[in-house]
């Protein structure tokens, strides 16, 4: 059988087309209910995609093909539930297996529309909810809303790593790039496992030990980002293989998210949000993770003047360690995932804040790839803003933990969020001519 399959995926390599239609099949069969709880998708797509990155496909044919197939995959789960309802208990596997159809249930009625985005990244429960959500009548056009966006999100995560990794193995990488990944992997490995091990059995030092670990993360890449050239320029190569007209209008409307204007305007409207909510000590905490990392973005910048890979205009300015963009982003959104898991189990905080630096992460990728910092300048951007987050959070804890956000504040958030997004649509014609080579 791993022979066939072996043959198979080989034989996949030298037909796109063919290619492009196995990553839609897999994606919809690991999003489909029952069927996505027996068949490994997880190992079959990362190969797949591992296939496309190796310079079959692109990686926005790539991602679009996995999107496509993880939304039909949730439309025919989401329909079955509806023509079915308890029926499907009786379905074959279910009958079998109620804990799993029961572990859903619990979950969507707890957590209702939330539950499609969040669920959407626990491998168990992600085939079923869009069934279950069927199953309880969700409204059509609500679920379709909230799958559009999470197919997206998931499209990304399980696919852009093996896409990567494809197009990293034909890149003749410079001498030294594996050594100098592996160092910094190792690094942010053990920060991520310590901060979550910890989360999760409810410890309470574990606020300040993420806080300090990252700190000390950056501290060596402020003082060695010399010494990691091959790293930096072996993962910008790897992106700019990504470059196509239709993918670079998308990052200039991700990059823009991170402009200095939008993440100011956000910080203002989440403080005073937080504020008229008569949530204090949730406001100090936004307001110092907030402040601290563009404060120390400037200072930083000013102290090691590291130049840019590509200076395109004047405006981007000259320096680029840490990356105010990184910073920004990921101070924010760790903020947001920080009030969202208050009052929650270890389990839901540590998904809220993984949940919270996806739309980060994309942020900051999106400059590497329009060739205006470093793979070490985001990483650093990144690790200042967790680490400050990290620390301003132990600080408002010291005697108490912060209570979980009413449900009121949480939706005075959405007009503002509809706020910012028309406001960085608004500059996207300036952008897409800032970024235009």
């Amino acid at each position: 059988m791993s022979e066939w399959l072996s043959g198979w995926m080989l034989s996949l390599q030298g037909q796109p087309h063919w290619l492009g239609l196995a990553i839609f099949l897999a994606a919809l069969t690991e999003c489909l209910a029952i069927a996505g709880l027996l068949v490994p998708g997880t190992v079959l797509l990362f190969a797949l995609a591992v296939l496309a990155g190796s310079g079959v496909l692109e990686l926005w044919q790539t991602l679009l093909l996995a999107w496509l197939g993880g939304l039909c995959g949730d439309l025919l789960s989401y329909l079955l539930g509806r023509r079915q309802h308890q029926q499907i208990r009786n379905l074959p596997y279910l009958r079998e297996h109620p804990q799993w159809l029961r572990a859903a249930e619990q979950y969507f009625q707890r957590y209702g529309v939330l539950s499609l985005l969040i669920g959407r990244f626990i491998g168990p429960l992600r085939p079923l909810l869009p069934m279950v959500a069927g199953m309880f009548d969700m409204p059509f056009l609500r679920f379709l809303l909230v799958s559009l966006l999470a197919a997206a999100g998931w499209s990304v995560a399980y696919l852009l790593p093996g896409w990567a990794t494809g197009a990293a193995l034909r890149l003749p990488l410079p001498e030294g790039f594996w050594p100098q990944l592996a160092g910094v992997a190792a690094g942010l490995g053990l920060l991520i496992a310590l901060a979550v091990h910890g989360s999760l059995r409810e410890q309470r030092q574990v606020t300040r030990l993420a806080a300090g670990l990252s700190l000390l993360l950056v501290l060596g890449l402020l003082l060695g980002w010399r010494q990691l050239g091959a790293l930096d320029q072996g993962l910008f190569d790897l992106l700019q293989t990504a470059r196509s007209a239709r993918l670079d209008q998308w990052m200039v409307l991700l990059t823009a998210i991170g402009d200095r204007q939008v993440q100011t305007l956000a910080g203002l409207l989440l403080v005073l949000l937080l504020l008229l909510g008569r949530q204090r000590r949730a406001a100090l905490f936004a307001a110092t993770s907030l402040l601290s990392s563009a404060l120390a973005v400037s200072l930083l910048k000013r102290l090691l003047e590291r130049p840019r890979p590509a200076v395109l205009l004047e405006s981007l300015g000259s320096f680029s360690l840490p990356s105010g963009h990184s910073a920004a982003a990921f101070a924010l959104f760790l903020v947001l995932g920080v009030l969202a898991g208050r009052g929650q189990p270890g389990r839901w905080r540590v998904t809220w804040l993984l949940l919270a630096g996806m739309p980060a992460l994309l942020v900051a990728l999106s400059r590497v790839y329009l060739g205006v910092h470093w793979p070490t300048d985001i990483l650093a951007g990144a690790l200042l803003a967790g680490g400050l987050c990290a620390g301003s959070l132990w600080l408002v804890q010291r005697h108490s933990p912060l209570p979980a956000l009413p449900a009121r504040v949480w939706y005075g958030l959405l007009p503002v969020a509809l706020l910012l997004a028309v406001y960085s649509l608004w500059g996207l014609p300036a952008a897409l001519a800032l970024y235009r080579y």
